[in-house]
């Protein structure tokens, strides 16, 4: 470790607890004090510079520092930073739910503000159930989830989740919900289209909506990607075949995209692809353009009219958070939006993203590769130990980590999901910096699976 950054080391490891993080790791995975960032770059205390191909756990969509972004936060700070959201408003909170109303799944008009992406999912499952209550239909009380599939950490998340390396230790604190085989494609059967295999995998949530309709509130799923799950992609079909199974079951759908909203699969928003709405619509992460924690729920006029009546009913949506709906956090992402709307954002991905896919499809044909797979800005590279059988690395051999520490000597951020290698950079990324994101991702590959 160079001498500059030593000193933060120590005193952060004198302290600092960190996320999703073994700590005994720092023993001998190095910890990276960063400074600054600039555009897709962040920098630490020795001037070393890494290339931020996940944008900081998939948040910054148009590179940190950036200037647009900062002069928003930064105009917002000088006339109120934070006020109580309970019988008080502001300008930012109405013009931002304006603004999201305008570009969501037409119906989607009311916005139910937290501060993270977590909070947003159990805003959902506490609405829809309330929802229901308040309807007379007290027994519905249940969800149905996809299995790999994950919504967050708090309890209520976790519960709907399915990734059994973030639920299992908790499960005796969490909710009974039911769980049905994911339309993940990477599972298709040789020959068989994406299309096809997930249509075919439906048949197993029509089941399960047909046996549980009476006792289920809603189906969250998170469209088209599972990304915590290994970033497993299904086709659109199958959220066009869930909206309309709901409706016909009397079901309500949550849609997470707190990870794939913002353009991350090459829509706005994933459901897009499908031409569906959801009746809740959790975003976060990419909603500040990656600058400061904020969460809404959308949902529809419908939802809201079963808690609209007089106080003494007792049907008000209590839930609340301190900082919920934030000034400064609004403000960033108004100016984020501004910029998808002003700089054509989608379109100039669109040629970012072929150049990625091309260049993660090299490594198609290595040895140790099953599939590389693309869902817009999102390329996934699946490492196995045999191609022809797809049997995987055994997790106790941590070979992403390998990949991982490599990159950093290489001057790149990655952070694989076990044994799968992922890009999910800023939107302000250039074709040089993919093409050094993809290198370092193919040296990595070679050191990891050359035992």
């Amino acid at each position: 470790m160079t001498s500059a950054n030593a000193p933060y080391v120590a005193r952060d490891l004198a302290h600092v607890w960190h996320p999703c993080t073994q700590m005994k790791d720092h023993e001998h995975v190095p910890m990276i004090p960063i400074r600054r960032g600039q555009g897709a770059w962040l920098e630490d205390y020795a001037g070393q510079r890494y290339l931020d191909a996940i944008s900081s756990w998939w948040v910054n969509l148009f590179g940190h520092a950036n200037p647009r972004i900062n002069a928003a936060v930064r105009a917002q700070l000088e006339s109120l930073e934070q006020v109580i959201l309970a019988g008080f408003t502001h300008e930012p909170v109405i013009a931002l739910s304006e603004a999201l109303t305008a570009v969501a799944p037409p119906g989607l008009t009311r916005c139910f503000y937290a501060d993270n992406g977590s909070s947003a999912v159990e805003i959902a499952v506490k609405m829809s159930f309330h929802y229901w209550r308040n309807a007379g239909r007290t027994q519905k009380r249940r969800f149905i989830t996809l299995a790999n599939s994950y919504h967050g950490e708090t309890l209520g998340a976790l519960a709907v989740g399915n990734v059994e390396l973030y639920k299992q230790i908790y499960k005796p604190l969490l909710m009974d919900v039911i769980t049905v085989p994911s339309p993940d494609c990477f599972e298709r059967a040789g020959g068989e289209s994406c299309a096809d295999h997930s249509r075919r995998k439906f048949a197993a949530m029509e089941a399960a909506l047909a046996a549980h309709a009476h006792e289920a509130c809603a189906v969250i799923v998170e469209p088209l990607v599972q990304c915590a799950g290994g970033m497993r992609m299904y086709d659109p079909v199958y959220l066009t075949l869930l909206r309309a199974a709901c409706d016909r079951h009397q079901v309500h759908l949550i849609a997470d995209e707190i990870a794939v909203g913002f353009g991350r699969t090459g829509t706005l928003f994933a459901c897009e692809q499908a031409g569906i709405r959801p009746d809740f619509l959790c975003l976060s992460k990419g909603l500040t353009g990656g600058y400061l924690p904020l969460s809404t729920v959308m949902t529809t006029d419908e939802v809201y009219a079963a808690f609209y009546d007089e106080y003494a009913k007792l049907s008000a949506f209590l839930h609340s958070h301190s900082f919920t709906g934030n000034p400064l956090g609004c403000a960033a992402a108004l100016a984020s939006l501004a910029i998808f709307r002003e700089d054509r954002t989608l379109e100039a991905n669109r040629a970012l993203a072929a150049h990625m896919g091309a260049r993660a499809r090299e490594l198609e044909d290595h040895a140790h590769v099953a599939e590389v797979r693309q869902r817009g800005m999102i390329v996934a590279i699946e490492l196995v130990r045999n191609k022809a059988t797809r049997e995987p690395y055994p997790w106790q051999e941590r070979r992403g980590l390998t990949i991982y520490r490599h990159a950093l000597t290489r001057g790149v951020l990655l952070r694989p999901i076990g044994n799968v290698v992922y890009f999910m950079p800023p939107y302000v990324i250039t074709p040089a910096e993919i093409d050094l994101m993809a290198e370092v991702a193919r040296e990595g590959i070679e050191l990891a699976t050359c035992a």
